[in-house]
């Protein structure tokens, strides 16, 4: 009955989600405060209360027909978009008009808007593993072609020999992901240098137009200090992906924006072709009341700190027991070298003692697992016990 593409995409349902439903199942075994599940990235941080505050401000002072019908624009509200120029500018030293911002639903909604807009059956996509695996369900949806790039597992910086290697004439975009999921580092300004410099020399040698599309939900946490380069300052055919779901806690509001400038090849191209892919994807435009609450709070943030405590425990928890990981510079991920080669027998030791943690290789990187910290304090103190038990099977 159903598609033959979707056989193969049900069979490969996200582990992650597949780990996140087995932690609701435990929670009803054994209790909630016995369970220890690190598997999904679902912010732990409660919005900032003026996010509520404004979504009541906006309903009560919006008239309703506005707020709730169809948006006279796929792009989203024009002083949402203005804002949301405005303050790039601010924070980057761009030069971005509303003209340059599609309003999207969410970050995911915004790739798949742009791989709409872009890819024919055949281009190719280049991603760095470790990457988010759902990037292969989004190429996919356009027959596009998936090519990897294999992981640094040392420093997790991009191997931009091998990247150089694997372009051809066909490859239409890459996707890079800082700060990365699942692995936390940010990829370095020499690190995006490198890359850019060898996307130009490519569309030269190829006569081609190469996309570079930046992944950003985990742009605003970073620690110690780390800076997170701005890519569409270091290379031209560069669009970026956003979303409000880390930064302010609303992933269940499905609110973010793509960034197109009008250094893109065919800017204007672009944008119609992203705007009427917005439209027939289904989306038709992003959530008329959320594009309004972020607007109000864009200068709002998360609470950073909560994070880089649970990130320290963790990390120097896990390092004291013998695990071996890098430590991460954003986001709120760890990826932990497994201590056997197979990483999903390791992720299912773990279950023993109701850990819940995700394969590496959902990431295109076996033998290690990514542990989720955006998780209850108290979850990180009394599973570390229990990491302890786990590890000593490996003794």
């Amino acid at each position: 009955m159903i598609a033959k593409k979707m056989i193969k995409m049900v069979e490969g349902s996200s582990a992650i989600r597949a780990m996140f439903e087995e932690g609701n199942r435990l929670a009803k075994e054994v209790g909630a405060e016995n369970v220890y599940d690190f598997s999904l990235g679902n912010p732990n941080v409660p919005a900032p209360e003026r996010v509520n505050q404004e979504m009541i401000r906006i309903i009560k002072e919006t008239d309703s027909l506005t707020l709730h019908g169809y948006n006279k624009s796929n792009s989203g509200f024009e002083d949402v978009r203005k804002t949301v120029a405005t303050t790039l500018n601010k924070r980057h030293q761009t030069n971005f008009t509303q003209k340059n911002i599609i309003m999207t639903v969410g970050a995911a909604g915004g790739l798949n808007v742009i791989l709409k807009a872009i890819i024919d059956p055949g281009d190719e996509v280049i991603v760095f593993a470790p990457y988010f695996g759902e990037y292969r369900s989004y190429v996919s949806n356009y027959d596009g072609v998936l090519v990897e790039v294999s992981p640094n597992t040392e420093t997790f910086q991009p191997k931009l020999s091998e990247f150089a290697a694997k372009i051809t004439a066909k490859t239409k975009a890459v996707i890079v992901n800082s700060p990365n999921n699942p692995t936390g580092v940010v990829y370095s300004e020499e690190t995006i240098k490198g890359l850019a410099k060898i996307l130009l020399e490519k569309e030269q040698e190829f006569g081609t137009d190469i996309v570079l599309i930046s992944d950003e939900p985990y742009r605003e946490l970073a620690y110690d200090s780390a800076e997170v380069p701005y890519l569409t300052k270091y290379y031209h055919n560069t669009v970026i992906g956003y979303s409000f779901s880390k930064s302010l806690s609303m992933p269940g509001d499905r609110i973010g924006y793509l960034v197109i400038p009008d250094e893109v090849a065919d800017s204007e191209q672009v944008l119609a072709a992203a705007n009427v892919a917005n439209r027939i994807l289904g989306y038709v435009n992003a959530p008329n009341l959320q594009q309004k609450v972020v607007a109000a709070c864009i200068d709002e943030k998360t609470d950073i700190a909560y994070y880089d405590r649970n990130r320290k425990t963790l990390y120097e928890g896990l390092s004291k027991l013998g695990f071996t990981c890098i430590k991460p510079e954003g986001a709120f991920y760890l990826f932990v070298k497994t201590p056997i080669a197979d990483e999903k027998a390791f992720v299912a030791a773990a279950k023993k003692y109701n850990i819940l943690i995700v394969p590496g290789s959902s990431f295109g990187c076996p033998g290690f697992v990514r542990i989720a910290y955006c998780v209850a304090y108290e979850t990180i103190t009394r599973a570390l016990p229990k990491f302890a038990e786990l590890m000593k099977e490996y003794e």
